[in-house]
């Protein structure tokens, strides 16, 4: 197999103050890297299994098509799947190009599993609501990407960085089909990146902060954001489709629908799906989440209380040694991480590692963490899930 790369690789930092002329160098810098892609093919081979696609035609659907030929995925035969509402929107005959061959988008429809081995989905939680069980008792295995099944109990919620043995029954061959949930993508960036101090030294409080991407709200979200800096710079009304509020030069709570207790929805998810993946209840999370006009890569803002001391230089060699995990720390020049490092990048980008002064003793730490929400935080996450089942 013929593997073609073409990557660079430059992270310029700068001291404060910074010139412009600097700042614009680095940032063509940044974007001449995450402009680069690998050129490569997705493994087809008559013994791989029998892959399906549900929501091909949405920003993760799409995504999972690039990380699958990124990662040289195995696979024997592919479907393209869209729910009815979606087929419809389209041209008659819409297709989409995968490894090298063009296939027809079909309708979702409860036969759509017959004989395939796994389904990745990101097609809604209604969609995978109705579908999901369906695939799963044809023996197919299903790796979800909504929120329909993460806190059902039985069904895996799986980071392969930090939890992989959740899943160790789930092998295609060994088992009859089954779901597997792809966590909150807030919560898959915040936990590759503390589950290694968590193993350590033992975490008993948690208190992150984010401030989210647009293709957090997918592929739509983010053509809005574009439309609406266009209007902004133009002095034209703001086109407001999407969210009720301005996106672009503006940030706002998550859109998210408010709980009971005064947190969103979002911000619940963070703390649930947290204490599930861990398998503890010792362990106190809140959360705040907050929309930015960023195009697709979060951050997040993460205070730890620790059970025990830990120095930050131990934290940084406990993180720099941990899988998915990139350490951008460089006090000196004022360079940490920026959502512009961490789009279409596999890793979690981690910074800003230092002890919480207003805790006593080395037992609170804070970090600031950036990954790519559409990548890591969906499609590289669920792929890296359907790994585990060969």
């Amino acid at each position: 197999m013929t593997r073609s790369v073409s990557l660079i690789c430059a992270r310029t930092c700068y001291a404060s103050p910074v010139s412009q002329a600097s700042l614009s160098r680095r940032n063509a810098l940044i974007r001449r890297r995450n402009q680069c892609r690998f050129s490569v093919y997705a493994s087809k081979d008559s013994s791989g299994p029998k892959v399906a696609i549900a929501g091909v035609t949405g920003a993760v659907g799409q995504e999972f098509l690039r990380v699958l030929t990124e990662r040289n995925f195995p696979y024997s035969r592919m479907k393209m799947l869209a729910s009815a509402r979606h087929v419809q929107l389209l041209s008659a005959g819409k297709e989409v190009e995968f490894d090298g061959e063009m296939y027809k988008i079909e309708e979702l429809k409860e036969d759509s599993f017959d004989d395939i081995d796994i389904a990745l989905f990101s097609a809604g939680g209604s969609i995978s609501k109705k579908f999901g069980p369906i695939a799963a008792k044809k023996g197919c295995f299903v790796v979800d990407n909504s929120s329909a099944f993460r806190l059902t109990e039985g069904v895996p919620l799986i980071i392969p960085e930090v939890n992989a043995l959740s899943m160790a029954e789930y092998k295609l061959g060994k088992m009859h089909g089954g779901i597997i949930s792809n966590p909150n993508c807030s919560t898959i960036i915040a936990l590759v990146a503390v589950t290694p101090i968590h193993r350590a030294v033992g975490i008993k409080r948690m208190v992150a902060s984010t401030y989210q991407a647009a293709s957090g709200a997918g592929a739509l979200a983010m053509a809005e954001l574009e439309q609406q800096t266009r209007d902004v710079l133009n002095g034209d009304p703001v086109t407001m489709k999407i969210f009720n509020l301005q996106y672009a030069f503006n940030l706002f709570s998550h859109n998210a629908p408010m709980t009971d207790n005064g947190y969103n929805e979002e911000e619940m998810k963070m703390v649930n799906e947290t204490k599930k993946i861990w398998s503890t209840e010792d362990v106190d999370i809140a959360a705040t989440c907050i929309r930015v006009p960023v195009m697709r890569a979060h951050a997040e803002s993460i205070n730890l209380t620790l059970c025990s001391d830990l120095d930050e230089k131990d934290a940084k060699e406990i993180l720099r040694s941990s899988a998915g995990i990139k350490i951008i720390d460089d006090r000196a020049n004022n360079c940490f991480p920026t959502p512009l490092d961490a789009s279409n990048r596999d890793e979690i980008y981690v910074g800003r590692i230092r002890q919480d002064i207003s805790q006593p003793g080395r037992t609170g730490l804070e970090l600031f963490v950036c990954g790519d929400q559409i990548k890591k935080g969906a499609a590289l996450n669920a792929v890296q899930i359907a790994e585990l089942l060969l």
